[in-house]
């Protein structure tokens, strides 16, 4: 058997400078069938990164594309600065089963108080796994911080849905339902920079085109951070926009009201639909490996890197997810 070609399977596979390769890149990377794989297939799938990285045959591998399905396995269940195995619920793959079923809940049960203080809840210990799951760097998070973002993000998220829903009572059904998507959009601007505190106090790491590593960046981690925010309220606009459209319509039309029992299974499974796409396509307007100009940096960090590369005019650093 001939041997495998060489390629930097520490890049994506797909050119991340235009959105399709990056849409791509990440349709791979969230597939939520990755999410069954068992440990010993992950397992698997981490040899085999580990043995093309150093140079070695991979037997279990006949083609390149072999290669690459492993390595995106891997990619979907360890972190990729510190190589941890990630908490299941807690990796990208998961978001498309678990945010249909918590969307779903959102969207059917936005009138009842008790339900809306449940779903907020349940959606806000879930984002709380992930941010902690997908931060960027190795920094720890402190068990306070933990308890703190959550009971920030959680009471945001609840403040702003319950004064919604008492504001839209009178008006057009239609906002009511629209609810929850604010909520979640407040929710979001709150949780991940509690979440992630540690790399906005302290910084995160920023590397040459060589992966070596330049200095540590406070400004860089903000600019990471935003634009997480702005892709993980891009994911949920879809399902908790077009959601609202179609139950409007299957009201105004008295589908609802000959087959109540429907509204919450329509509702879920819509929204799944959509989240299969929702989700790559949101997570594909930033780069993950994100990249800032060394003039825009703080002026320590930016001298710092004049001396060590007088020539270099961009970093990057992991943004996370």
């Amino acid at each position: 058997m001939s041997p495998l070609p060489r390629v930097n399977i520490d890049e994506p596979k797909y050119d991340q400078n235009s959105y399709l390769g990056r849409a791509k890149h990440f349709f791979l990377l969230t597939n939520p069938l990755n999410v069954l794989a068992s440990a010993s297939k992950l397992e698997e799938a981490r040899q085999i990164v580990i043995k093309y990285r150093a140079g070695k045959d991979v037997p279990e591998c006949k083609t390149i594309d072999d290669v690459w399905r492993a390595k995106y396995l891997y990619d979907s269940a360890f972190h990729p600065e510190t190589g941890e195995k990630q908490i299941v619920i807690g990796r990208m793959a998961a978001q498309m089963p678990m945010n249909t079923i918590i969307t779903g809940g959102m969207m059917a049960f936005y009138k009842s108080t008790p339900a809306v203080v449940f779903w907020q809840w349940f959606n806000q210990t879930f984002n709380a796994i992930v941010n902690y799951t997908n931060r960027s760097g190795t920094s720890p998070i402190s068990q306070q911080q933990l308890v703190t973002s959550y009971c920030l993000a959680t009471s945001g998220a609840l403040a702003t849905a319950l004064s919604l829903n008492h504001a839209v009572k009178n008006m057009n059904p239609l906002l009511g339902r629209l609810v929850p998507l604010v909520a979640v959009g407040a929710a979001n601007c709150i949780n991940i920079p509690c979440m992630r505190m540690q790399e906005l106090r302290n910084g995160v790491t920023l590397f040459d085109e060589h992966s070596n590593e330049m200095g540590i960046s406070k400004k860089a981690a903000v600019v990471g951070i935003s634009t997480v925010i702005l892709s993980r309220i891009a994911m949920a606009i879809p399902g908790m926009t077009l959601t609202p459209v179609l139950m409007n319509v299957l009201e105004k039309r008295g589908f609802l009201a000959k087959y109540p029992r429907s509204n919450a299974p329509i509702q879920t499974l819509f929204c799944g639909f959509v989240l299969i796409f929702a989700t790559p396509l949101g997570c594909a307007f930033f780069k993950q490996r994100a990249d800032i100009k060394v003039d825009s940096l703080e002026s320590e960090v930016r001298d710092s890197i004049r001396k060590k590369r007088p020539e270099l005019e961009t970093v990057w650093f992991n943004k996370g997810l």
